[in-house]
């Protein structure tokens, strides 16, 4: 894809997404979002109050994001790990020298 090829601003050439942070903060925001959600879905139907259906669905919401955004990290720590495995191969099959 090339992320880092046509820099516009001042961020530095070796700058990187905390991927393996956002993993774990979506890892946990999943299964507690869905306990919350089941919770006052629980809840909405006990007691009938409007509050607690709002609550289930912002929950529910959520743990959609927080599974949207583990595929999608799941697919670019993918494809990091083939980059640098190609960077590795190439740097074998070229001696270690960089070609610019």
């Amino acid at each position: 894809m090339g992320f880092g090829r046509n820099r516009s601003g001042t961020e530095p050439v070796t700058a990187r997404s905390p991927l393996r942070a956002r993993a774990v903060l979506s890892g946990i925001a999943l299964p507690v979002a869905l306990i919350a959600a089941v919770y006052f879905v629980v809840r909405a139907l006990r007691e009938g109050d409007a509050v607690w259906w709002a609550e289930a669905i912002i929950a529910g919401a959520v743990a959609v994001i927080a599974a949207i955004d583990l595929l999608v990290l799941r697919r670019r720590m993918r494809e990091a790990r083939e980059a640098a495995a190609a960077g590795d191969a190439a740097a074998r099959r070229d001696g270690g020298v960089s070609r610019m």
